[in-house]
């Protein structure tokens, strides 16, 4: 609700002050050239995530994704001890994380919400399963940002990957501090 207010207000300013300076046909133009190009973009990704999730699509029907989730079974039973028991938990974090390393974030929320849901359970509060699924979520490893390419590759840029040492290290520092928070957080309010 408060971004609406915000946009709302950034908007009339703009129009407003148009009108004052005289230059309303600059804040019209713009305003056009910032459709087009938001329109521009949405195709460009919508483009990658219909390919990317076309890709996910094949691992699942291939086999390739039950490979993977057995893989990564050691990494998510040690942290989501829970979901050792709950085979659509492991399946949906699976898929989540898989998704996740392909940079398919807007492919790996529904998977995620199914983890949560199910690591959940029956109670309404978070807790601590549930609040690293949230932070690994947020701060993800990612072996291809699908997503960030393709913006720059829409945006004109020669080598879209040329990012990747620096999406692989931030991507892995962000992911331990968020884990050490989580870990610390997590025993800091069970003494409390």
């Amino acid at each position: 609700m408060a971004l609406c207010w915000i946009w709302t207000t950034l908007v009339l300013a703009s129009i407003i002050f148009g009108f004052m300076s005289g230059s309303i046909g600059a804040v019209s133009s713009a305003a056009l050239e910032g459709a087009a190009a938001a329109a521009e973009l949405c195709i460009g990704i919508c483009g990658a995530v219909c390919l990317w999730s076309g890709i996910m699509e094949l691992m699942r029907r291939s086999g390739l994704a039950s490979i993977l989730s057995r893989l990564l079974r050691p990494l998510l039973v040690l942290l989501f001890p829970s979901a050792a028991k709950d085979s659509q938990a492991l399946d949906a974090l699976s898929q989540n994380f898989s998704a996740n390393l392909l940079g398919l974030g807007n492919a790996a929320t529904p998977a995620g919400m199914r983890a949560a849901v199910r690591l959940r359970g029956s109670t309404y509060t978070a807790n601590d399963e549930l609040c690293r699924l949230v932070v690994l979520n947020s701060a993800s490893i990612q072996l291809i940002p699908a997503t960030v390419c393709a913006i720059r590759a829409s945006a004109g840029s020669s080598a879209p990957f040329d990012i990747l040492p620096a999406v692989w290290l931030t991507s892995l520092v962000s992911v331990g501090v968020g884990l050490t928070a989580a870990f610390v957080f997590s025993r800091l309010f069970k003494k409390a």
